[in-house]
Protein backbone atom coordinates (compact mmCIF):
# COMPACT_ATOMS: atom_id res chain seq x y z
CA UNK A 1 0.00 0.00 0.00
CA UNK A 2 1.40 3.20 -0.65
CA UNK A 3 0.60 5.09 2.42
CA UNK A 4 0.49 8.53 1.31
CA UNK A 5 -1.30 8.00 -2.04
CA UNK A 6 -3.76 6.86 0.20
CA UNK A 7 -4.21 9.01 2.67
CA UNK A 8 -4.58 11.75 0.56
CA UNK A 9 -7.21 9.89 -1.38
CA UNK A 10 -9.14 9.52 2.21
CA UNK A 11 -8.57 13.34 2.75
CA UNK A 12 -9.88 14.45 -0.11
CA UNK A 13 -12.76 12.69 0.29
CA UNK A 14 -13.64 13.59 3.70
CA UNK A 15 -12.79 17.25 2.74
CA UNK A 16 -15.47 17.25 -0.14
CA UNK A 17 -17.69 15.19 2.52
CA UNK A 18 -17.58 17.83 5.37
CA UNK A 19 -18.55 20.60 3.02
CA UNK A 20 -22.33 18.48 2.13
CA UNK A 21 -22.63 18.13 5.59
CA UNK A 22 -21.65 21.35 6.69
CA UNK A 23 -25.29 22.49 6.00
CA UNK A 24 -26.93 18.92 6.60
CA UNK A 25 -30.38 18.47 8.57
CA UNK A 26 -30.45 17.80 11.98
CA UNK A 27 -32.96 15.03 11.14
CA UNK A 28 -30.61 13.40 8.70
CA UNK A 29 -27.85 13.13 10.90
CA UNK A 30 -29.86 11.63 13.70
CA UNK A 31 -30.94 9.29 11.16
CA UNK A 32 -28.13 8.00 10.22
CA UNK A 33 -27.28 7.10 13.66
CA UNK A 34 -30.54 5.58 14.71
CA UNK A 35 -29.50 3.03 11.27
CA UNK A 36 -26.06 2.80 12.45
CA UNK A 37 -27.75 1.93 16.25
CA UNK A 38 -29.88 -0.69 14.40
CA UNK A 39 -27.01 -1.78 12.20
CA UNK A 40 -24.77 -2.45 15.24
CA UNK A 41 -27.23 -4.72 16.64
CA UNK A 42 -28.12 -6.54 13.91
CA UNK A 43 -24.46 -7.56 13.66
CA UNK A 44 -23.14 -7.98 16.38
CA UNK A 45 -22.35 -11.90 16.39
CA UNK A 46 -20.32 -10.20 13.16
CA UNK A 47 -19.03 -7.86 15.69
CA UNK A 48 -17.96 -10.43 18.54
CA UNK A 49 -16.70 -12.47 16.43
CA UNK A 50 -13.99 -9.90 14.53
CA UNK A 51 -13.70 -9.23 18.21
CA UNK A 52 -11.97 -12.42 18.90
CA UNK A 53 -9.32 -11.85 16.28
CA UNK A 54 -8.23 -8.90 18.24
CA UNK A 55 -8.27 -10.46 21.40
CA UNK A 56 -6.43 -13.19 19.56
CA UNK A 57 -3.64 -10.52 18.41
CA UNK A 58 -3.67 -8.83 21.31
CA UNK A 59 -2.55 -11.63 23.77
CA UNK A 60 -0.14 -12.74 21.56
CA UNK A 61 1.12 -9.18 21.56
CA UNK A 62 1.38 -9.32 25.82
CA UNK A 63 -1.28 -6.43 26.34
CA UNK A 64 -2.28 -6.53 30.33
CA UNK A 65 -5.22 -7.35 31.86
CA UNK A 66 -6.35 -3.66 32.05
CA UNK A 67 -5.41 -3.05 28.38
CA UNK A 68 -7.27 -6.66 27.22
CA UNK A 69 -10.62 -5.36 29.02
CA UNK A 70 -10.37 -1.99 27.12
CA UNK A 71 -10.21 -4.19 23.71
CA UNK A 72 -12.97 -6.98 24.89
CA UNK A 73 -16.58 -7.02 23.25
CA UNK A 74 -19.44 -8.82 24.90
CA UNK A 75 -23.22 -8.36 24.02
CA UNK A 76 -23.91 -6.48 26.75
CA UNK A 77 -20.88 -3.42 25.79
CA UNK A 78 -22.18 -3.93 22.17
CA UNK A 79 -25.54 -2.79 23.76
CA UNK A 80 -23.68 0.07 25.57
CA UNK A 81 -21.99 1.18 21.54
CA UNK A 82 -25.72 0.80 20.54
CA UNK A 83 -27.39 3.00 23.40
CA UNK A 84 -24.70 5.55 23.20
CA UNK A 85 -25.08 6.00 19.31
CA UNK A 86 -29.10 6.50 20.18
CA UNK A 87 -28.08 9.05 22.69
CA UNK A 88 -26.28 11.01 20.35
CA UNK A 89 -28.28 10.90 17.68
CA UNK A 90 -31.59 12.33 20.13
CA UNK A 91 -29.27 15.31 21.48
CA UNK A 92 -30.08 18.63 19.60
CA UNK A 93 -28.59 19.49 16.67
CA UNK A 94 -25.45 22.20 17.56
CA UNK A 95 -24.87 23.29 14.17
CA UNK A 96 -26.78 26.39 13.51
CA UNK A 97 -27.09 27.09 17.83
CA UNK A 98 -27.28 30.84 18.43
CA UNK A 99 -24.74 30.89 21.31
CA UNK A 100 -25.15 34.84 21.69
CA UNK A 101 -26.89 37.91 19.71
CA UNK A 102 -27.35 41.92 20.11
CA UNK A 103 -27.99 44.78 18.09
CA UNK A 104 -25.30 47.86 18.04
CA UNK A 105 -25.87 51.57 17.82
CA UNK A 106 -25.25 51.39 14.01
CA UNK A 107 -27.77 49.56 13.54
CA UNK A 108 -26.37 45.85 12.86
CA UNK A 109 -27.66 43.09 14.42
CA UNK A 110 -25.20 40.24 15.09
CA UNK A 111 -25.43 36.62 16.30
CA UNK A 112 -22.80 34.04 16.82
CA UNK A 113 -24.02 30.68 15.95
CA UNK A 114 -21.94 27.21 15.94
CA UNK A 115 -20.46 25.58 12.90
CA UNK A 116 -18.57 22.41 12.18
CA UNK A 117 -14.92 22.66 12.38
CA UNK A 118 -14.90 20.54 8.78
CA UNK A 119 -12.35 17.37 8.78
CA UNK A 120 -11.12 15.70 12.39
CA UNK A 121 -8.51 13.49 12.60
CA UNK A 122 -8.99 10.76 15.50
CA UNK A 123 -6.20 8.20 16.11
CA UNK A 124 -6.89 5.90 19.54
CA UNK A 125 -5.56 3.19 20.83
CA UNK A 126 -7.43 -0.85 21.92
CA UNK A 127 -11.11 0.55 22.73
CA UNK A 128 -12.83 -0.50 19.20
CA UNK A 129 -15.88 1.40 21.11
CA UNK A 130 -14.53 4.62 20.19
CA UNK A 131 -14.81 4.08 16.21
CA UNK A 132 -18.29 4.38 17.18
CA UNK A 133 -18.31 7.17 19.58
CA UNK A 134 -16.03 9.30 17.66
CA UNK A 135 -17.59 8.51 14.55
CA UNK A 136 -21.14 9.46 15.84
CA UNK A 137 -19.88 12.66 17.24
CA UNK A 138 -18.51 14.01 14.72
CA UNK A 139 -21.08 13.42 12.58
CA UNK A 140 -23.29 14.60 15.15
CA UNK A 141 -21.46 18.23 15.24
CA UNK A 142 -21.47 17.91 11.17
CA UNK A 143 -17.75 17.71 10.80
CA UNK A 144 -16.55 14.19 8.37
CA UNK A 145 -13.87 12.47 9.91
CA UNK A 146 -10.57 10.15 9.51
CA UNK A 147 -10.59 7.29 12.20
CA UNK A 148 -7.35 5.88 12.88
CA UNK A 149 -7.58 3.29 15.58
CA UNK A 150 -5.30 0.70 17.77
CA UNK A 151 -3.63 -2.13 15.83
CA UNK A 152 -5.11 -4.29 18.53
CA UNK A 153 -8.60 -3.65 17.32
CA UNK A 154 -8.54 -3.24 14.14
CA UNK A 155 -11.00 -5.98 12.87
CA UNK A 156 -13.96 -4.90 15.62
CA UNK A 157 -13.46 -1.50 14.28
CA UNK A 158 -13.87 -2.55 10.83
CA UNK A 159 -17.29 -4.10 11.17
CA UNK A 160 -18.33 -0.85 13.58
CA UNK A 161 -17.38 1.18 11.13
CA UNK A 162 -18.93 -0.23 8.36
CA UNK A 163 -22.71 -0.43 10.77
CA UNK A 164 -21.46 3.67 10.74
CA UNK A 165 -21.32 3.50 6.37
CA UNK A 166 -24.65 1.63 6.44
CA UNK A 167 -26.52 4.19 8.49
CA UNK A 168 -24.96 7.07 6.19
CA UNK A 169 -25.94 5.43 3.16
CA UNK A 170 -29.89 4.83 4.29
CA UNK A 171 -29.96 8.49 5.54
CA UNK A 172 -28.90 9.69 2.30
CA UNK A 173 -25.32 11.08 3.77
CA UNK A 174 -22.14 10.82 1.98
CA UNK A 175 -20.31 7.43 3.49
CA UNK A 176 -17.21 9.47 3.13
CA UNK A 177 -18.59 10.86 6.45
CA UNK A 178 -16.93 8.36 8.21
CA UNK A 179 -13.24 6.92 6.72
CA UNK A 180 -11.44 3.83 8.78
CA UNK A 181 -7.55 3.89 7.79
CA UNK A 182 -7.52 0.57 6.43
CA UNK A 183 -3.86 -0.23 7.68
CA UNK A 184 -1.94 -0.91 11.09
CA UNK A 185 1.30 0.89 9.08
CA UNK A 186 2.13 3.33 11.98
CA UNK A 187 2.96 5.41 8.52
CA UNK A 188 -0.86 6.32 7.82
CA UNK A 189 -0.61 8.26 11.61
CA UNK A 190 2.97 10.28 10.28
CA UNK A 191 0.86 11.13 7.31
CA UNK A 192 -2.33 12.14 8.95
CA UNK A 193 -0.16 14.85 11.30
CA UNK A 194 1.14 16.72 7.99
CA UNK A 195 -2.25 17.00 6.49
CA UNK A 196 -2.60 20.94 6.60
CA UNK A 197 -5.39 21.91 4.48
CA UNK A 198 -7.04 18.84 4.98
CA UNK A 199 -7.14 17.72 8.18
CA UNK A 200 -8.75 20.52 10.93
CA UNK A 201 -7.96 19.45 14.37
CA UNK A 202 -6.32 15.95 15.35
CA UNK A 203 -7.73 14.00 18.68
CA UNK A 204 -5.13 11.00 20.16
CA UNK A 205 -6.47 9.43 22.68
CA UNK A 206 -4.34 6.33 24.10
CA UNK A 207 -1.52 6.51 26.32
CA UNK A 208 1.56 8.77 26.80
CA UNK A 209 3.70 7.36 23.59
CA UNK A 210 0.85 8.26 21.12
CA UNK A 211 -0.35 11.54 22.87
CA UNK A 212 3.42 12.61 23.21
CA UNK A 213 4.05 12.05 19.59
CA UNK A 214 0.97 13.42 18.31
CA UNK A 215 2.05 16.67 20.17
CA UNK A 216 5.18 16.76 19.15
CA UNK A 217 4.93 16.14 15.44
CA UNK A 218 1.70 17.58 14.19
CA UNK A 219 1.25 20.35 11.99
CA UNK A 220 -2.26 20.55 12.73
CA UNK A 221 -4.08 21.83 16.02
CA UNK A 222 -4.27 19.13 18.57
CA UNK A 223 -6.84 18.50 21.21
CA UNK A 224 -4.75 17.76 23.97
CA UNK A 225 -5.73 14.04 26.13
CA UNK A 226 -2.39 13.79 28.64
CA UNK A 227 -2.47 10.87 31.19
CA UNK A 228 -5.55 10.05 33.41
CA UNK A 229 -3.58 10.70 36.67
CA UNK A 230 -6.94 10.79 38.72
CA UNK A 231 -6.31 11.55 42.51
CA UNK A 232 -8.20 11.37 45.51
CA UNK A 233 -7.61 13.15 48.47
CA UNK A 234 -9.28 12.54 52.13
CA UNK A 235 -10.08 15.30 53.86
CA UNK A 236 -10.21 14.90 57.56
CA UNK A 237 -13.74 15.70 57.10
CA UNK A 238 -14.54 12.67 54.86
CA UNK A 239 -16.93 10.43 55.91
CA UNK A 240 -15.71 7.29 56.45
CA UNK A 241 -18.35 4.82 54.37
CA UNK A 242 -19.07 7.28 51.74
CA UNK A 243 -15.34 7.60 51.26
CA UNK A 244 -14.53 3.44 51.44
CA UNK A 245 -17.34 2.93 48.85
CA UNK A 246 -15.98 5.78 46.33
CA UNK A 247 -12.55 4.71 46.47
CA UNK A 248 -12.54 1.02 45.94
CA UNK A 249 -15.04 2.03 42.62
CA UNK A 250 -12.51 4.99 41.80
CA UNK A 251 -9.82 2.27 41.48
CA UNK A 252 -11.27 -1.42 40.35
CA UNK A 253 -14.23 -0.82 38.74
CA UNK A 254 -12.13 -0.71 35.19
CA UNK A 255 -8.69 -0.16 35.93
CA UNK A 256 -7.83 0.53 32.28
CA UNK A 257 -9.96 3.62 31.87
CA UNK A 258 -8.59 7.15 32.24
CA UNK A 259 -10.69 7.72 34.90
CA UNK A 260 -9.57 5.38 37.30
CA UNK A 261 -7.89 6.49 40.26
CA UNK A 262 -4.45 6.18 40.63
CA UNK A 263 -3.25 8.10 43.67
CA UNK A 264 -4.97 8.61 47.29
CA UNK A 265 -3.56 11.78 49.45
CA UNK A 266 -4.94 10.96 53.08
CA UNK A 267 -5.25 14.03 55.59
CA UNK A 268 -3.00 13.61 58.53
CA UNK A 269 -5.69 14.05 60.88
CA UNK A 270 -8.14 11.97 59.27
CA UNK A 271 -5.84 8.76 59.60
CA UNK A 272 -5.10 9.68 63.34
CA UNK A 273 -9.14 9.28 63.88
CA UNK A 274 -10.32 6.82 61.53
CA UNK A 275 -7.09 5.27 59.79
CA UNK A 276 -7.24 4.61 56.52
CA UNK A 277 -10.08 1.67 56.06
CA UNK A 278 -10.34 2.20 52.36
CA UNK A 279 -6.58 0.81 52.25
CA UNK A 280 -7.71 -2.75 53.92
CA UNK A 281 -10.90 -2.55 51.22
CA UNK A 282 -8.56 -1.87 48.25
CA UNK A 283 -5.86 -4.72 49.14
CA UNK A 284 -9.01 -7.46 49.82
CA UNK A 285 -9.81 -6.77 46.34
CA UNK A 286 -6.56 -7.38 44.86
CA UNK A 287 -4.92 -4.15 44.55
CA UNK A 288 -1.25 -3.54 45.03
CA UNK A 289 -1.15 -0.47 47.59
CA UNK A 290 2.11 1.70 47.13
CA UNK A 291 2.45 3.47 50.45
CA UNK A 292 4.51 6.78 51.74
CA UNK A 293 6.54 5.39 54.90
CA UNK A 294 3.88 6.31 57.10
CA UNK A 295 1.10 3.74 55.32
CA UNK A 296 3.96 1.17 55.10
CA UNK A 297 2.30 0.28 58.62
CA UNK A 298 -0.68 -1.23 57.13
CA UNK A 299 -0.08 -4.96 56.67
CA UNK A 300 0.24 -5.68 52.87
CA UNK A 301 1.10 -2.42 51.72
CA UNK A 302 4.92 -1.79 49.95
CA UNK A 303 6.69 1.11 49.45
CA UNK A 304 6.33 3.88 47.22
CA UNK A 305 9.26 4.43 44.49
CA UNK A 306 9.01 8.15 43.81
CA UNK A 307 7.52 8.16 40.41
CA UNK A 308 5.02 5.83 41.48
CA UNK A 309 3.98 9.30 42.34
CA UNK A 310 2.52 11.11 39.51
CA UNK A 311 2.44 7.78 37.48
CA UNK A 312 -0.85 6.02 35.28
CA UNK A 313 -0.81 2.55 36.43
CA UNK A 314 -4.11 1.50 34.65
CA UNK A 315 -3.57 -1.78 36.68
CA UNK A 316 -4.41 -2.84 39.73
CA UNK A 317 -1.88 -0.50 41.81
CA UNK A 318 -2.34 2.86 43.16
CA UNK A 319 0.00 5.05 44.97
CA UNK A 320 -0.76 6.78 48.43
CA UNK A 321 0.51 9.01 50.98
CA UNK A 322 -0.31 11.35 54.58
CA UNK A 323 -0.59 15.10 53.23
CA UNK A 324 -0.73 17.89 56.27
CA UNK A 325 -4.51 18.99 55.48
CA UNK A 326 -5.93 20.69 52.17
CA UNK A 327 -2.84 22.88 51.68
CA UNK A 328 -0.19 20.17 51.39
CA UNK A 329 -3.04 17.98 49.00
CA UNK A 330 -2.93 20.84 46.21
CA UNK A 331 0.56 21.09 46.28
CA UNK A 332 1.07 17.76 45.39
CA UNK A 333 -1.66 17.76 42.09
CA UNK A 334 0.16 21.19 41.50
CA UNK A 335 2.93 19.07 41.37
CA UNK A 336 1.94 15.40 40.05
CA UNK A 337 -1.63 15.68 38.79
CA UNK A 338 -2.21 15.41 34.39
CA UNK A 339 -5.24 18.02 35.00
CA UNK A 340 -7.62 15.46 34.33
CA UNK A 341 -9.66 14.50 37.16
CA UNK A 342 -9.61 15.03 40.96
CA UNK A 343 -12.11 14.59 43.49
CA UNK A 344 -11.68 15.54 47.07
CA UNK A 345 -13.65 13.23 49.79
CA UNK A 346 -15.48 15.61 52.73
CA UNK A 347 -18.52 16.48 54.24
CA UNK A 348 -16.99 20.41 54.84
CA UNK A 349 -18.86 22.32 52.05
CA UNK A 350 -16.44 25.50 52.83
CA UNK A 351 -13.24 22.88 51.91
CA UNK A 352 -14.68 21.04 49.29
CA UNK A 353 -15.33 24.92 47.77
CA UNK A 354 -11.70 25.91 48.44
CA UNK A 355 -10.80 22.70 46.57
CA UNK A 356 -12.97 23.46 43.58
CA UNK A 357 -11.19 26.56 43.32
CA UNK A 358 -7.88 25.98 43.53
CA UNK A 359 -7.61 22.80 41.51
CA UNK A 360 -6.82 23.36 38.13
CA UNK A 361 -7.96 20.49 36.24
CA UNK A 362 -10.28 19.69 33.48
CA UNK A 363 -12.53 17.76 35.64
CA UNK A 364 -13.02 18.41 39.83
CA UNK A 365 -15.01 15.96 41.62
CA UNK A 366 -16.62 16.21 45.20
CA UNK A 367 -17.65 13.07 46.68
CA UNK A 368 -17.91 11.02 43.53
CA UNK A 369 -15.84 8.05 41.58
CA UNK A 370 -13.60 9.10 39.20
CA UNK A 371 -14.56 6.61 36.89
CA UNK A 372 -17.32 9.54 36.28
CA UNK A 373 -14.60 11.25 34.24
CA UNK A 374 -16.61 9.97 31.10
CA UNK A 375 -19.24 11.86 28.70
CA UNK A 376 -21.47 9.56 28.52
CA UNK A 377 -22.04 10.16 32.00
CA UNK A 378 -21.76 13.92 31.99
CA UNK A 379 -25.08 13.37 29.71
CA UNK A 380 -23.29 14.40 26.49
CA UNK A 381 -23.92 10.67 24.36
CA UNK A 382 -20.80 9.80 24.35
CA UNK A 383 -17.20 11.24 24.15
CA UNK A 384 -14.24 11.66 21.76
CA UNK A 385 -11.89 11.90 24.41
CA UNK A 386 -11.29 13.77 27.54
CA UNK A 387 -9.16 17.39 26.87
CA UNK A 388 -6.96 18.36 29.44
CA UNK A 389 -5.60 21.51 27.59
CA UNK A 390 -7.26 24.76 28.15
CA UNK A 391 -8.10 26.09 24.40
CA UNK A 392 -11.15 25.66 22.48
CA UNK A 393 -12.27 22.51 24.58
CA UNK A 394 -12.11 21.23 27.97
CA UNK A 395 -12.94 17.92 29.69
CA UNK A 396 -15.18 15.67 28.10
CA UNK A 397 -15.48 16.47 24.45
CA UNK A 398 -18.76 15.81 23.12
CA UNK A 399 -20.37 16.97 19.70
CA UNK A 400 -20.69 20.54 21.11
CA UNK A 401 -17.24 20.86 21.81
CA UNK A 402 -16.47 19.72 17.99
CA UNK A 403 -17.76 22.85 16.70
CA UNK A 404 -16.31 26.46 16.38
CA UNK A 405 -18.68 29.27 15.30
CA UNK A 406 -18.73 32.37 13.20
CA UNK A 407 -20.66 35.57 13.37
CA UNK A 408 -23.79 36.49 11.14
CA UNK A 409 -23.99 40.43 10.79
CA UNK A 410 -27.44 41.29 8.93
CA UNK A 411 -27.44 45.42 8.56
CA UNK A 412 -30.22 47.06 6.24
CA UNK A 413 -27.64 49.89 3.99
CA UNK A 414 -25.67 49.93 7.58
CA UNK A 415 -22.31 51.95 6.09
CA UNK A 416 -20.40 53.05 8.59
CA UNK A 417 -18.86 56.68 9.51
Amino acid sequence: MDIQKTMQDIGTRAKAASAELAFASGAAKADALQKAADAVWARRSEIIDANARDMEYGRDKGLSDAMMDRLMLDEDRISGIVQALRAVADQDDPVGAVLDEWDRPSGLHIKRVRTPLGVIGVIYESRPNVTADAGALCLKAGNAVILRGGSESFHSSQVIHSCLCDGLRAAGLPVDAVQLVPTRDRAAVGEMLTMVGIIDVIVPRGGKGLVGRVQAEARVPVFAHLEGICHIYVDKAADVEKTRKVILNAKTRRTGICGSAECLLIDRAFFATHGAPFIQDLLAAGVEVRGDTDLQSIAGVVPAKADDFGKEFLDMIIAAKLVDGIGDAIDHLREFSSQHTDCIMTEDDATAAEFFAKVDSAIVMHNASTQFADGGEFGMGGEIGIATGKLHARGPVGAAQLTSFKYLVSGDGTVRS
